[in-house]
């Protein structure tokens, strides 16, 4: 299929291999969902994180009805007519990074985020961390902490758009884990 220019509001002009603009709901998923969620989440990790294809599944989607919907982490979805496109969630923050001090701040780390590949450049990541950073801020979170990492094309650049800062690059020569935080504007 050749590629459709689409016209943003923008007014910028993009190529992308979706007919029509996509309209997308966002939304937190229900417990009927969570095994379609998790089936989403856990394919799109293992699509971007090769190497752990044959890791078991984490704890948090392994729980995620404990984790995201009835406890303190929260997870939003994105549907384009019902079909699942993309995902975004939080977590406390457990502090298993030492260099990272965090103490006497209520500290959530963001999580999760995957997009389609034909859903990108349209604005649903932004979107979804948005609603995200809003459910966050309503809860009396101080600090929304990630970790991402230079081979993920675009991600660094994104979070910086989202008003993050870069607070340490991990001097490892394969993940390079890079922190970033964002605190509460007041």
């Amino acid at each position: 299929m050749a590629p459709t220019l689409l016209k943003y509001n923008s007014g910028r002009t993009r190529h992308r291999y979706l007919p029509t603009m996509p309209h997308w709901t966002l939304h937190t998923p229900s417990h009927d969902a969570i095994a379609e969620v998790v089936r989403f989440v856990d394919a799109a990790r293992r699509d971007l994180f090769p190497m752990l294809a044959e890791a078991p599944l984490p704890n948090d989607l392994a729980h995620f009805g404990d984790t995201y919907l009835d406890g303190a982490g929260r997870f939003l979805v994105a549907r384009d007519q019902g079909r699942l496109v993309a995902a975004i969630g939080y977590l406390p923050y457990d502090h298993r990074f030492p260099q990272l001090d965090y103490r006497g701040a209520h500290v959530v780390e963001v999580v999760r985020l995957f997009v389609r590949p034909e859903y990108r450049r349209h604005g649903l990541a932004g979107a979804l961390f948005a609603a995200l950073r809003e459910q966050a801020m309503n809860a009396g979170v101080d600090c929304l902490y990630l970790h991402t990492h230079p081979f993920l094309p675009g991600a660094i650049a994104f979070w910086e758009r989202q008003g993050f800062k870069v607070v340490d690059v991990e001097d490892d020569p394969l993940w390079r884990t890079t922190h970033m935080h964002q605190w509460r504007r007041t």
